[in-house]
């Protein structure tokens, strides 16, 4: 499975903005320096967001983007979801009409597996964490998910 560049500059748009939370607003052009991502690009990925919540925007002078809700409360599947939708890597895992074979496919339980465990993993991980595992080592990190 491959997350699209979506999910992937999404994710980080979102980290710009929960390393920043209690210092206010950024804006898409600060952002766009920061990650090396267009600020075209940017402003199509905060739609989707603002709708479901997670990043507001706020105008005047002092104005940008600011997250929804606090770090903590929003999850790295959350702003996966955004941008894939269901995570599950085949239709017939949630929807077992879709496929003839579903009641005796021997590969389904399988892909529900992978599908699981790559929720579980999304759904474990907070921008707080992301924020906190900032800066550290890789190795650091790869002890933080084991």
């Amino acid at each position: 499975m491959k997350l699209s560049t979506k999910s992937r500059y999404g994710l980080r748009l979102m980290l710009q903005l929960a390393i920043n939370y209690s210092k206010g607003t950024l804006s898409l052009g600060d952002i766009s320096k920061k990650e090396d991502i267009s600020e075209k690009y940017l402003s199509q990925l905060v739609i989707p967001l603002k709708a479901r919540g997670f990043i507001r925007s706020i105008r005047g002078s002092a104005g940008g983007y600011i997250l929804g809700k606090v770090p903590s409360e929003i999850t790295v599947k959350d702003i996966v979801e955004v941008f894939e939708g269901d995570l599950m890597p085949l239709e017939c895992i949630n929807n077992s009409s879709s496929c003839n074979r579903t009641n005796f496919c021997a590969t389904r339980k399988i892909w529900t597996l992978l599908g699981n465990k790559i929720s579980e993993v999304l759904n474990s991980l907070t921008l707080k964490d992301l924020v906190e595992m900032d800066g550290k080592s890789k190795e650091d990190f790869l002890d933080y998910m084991i």
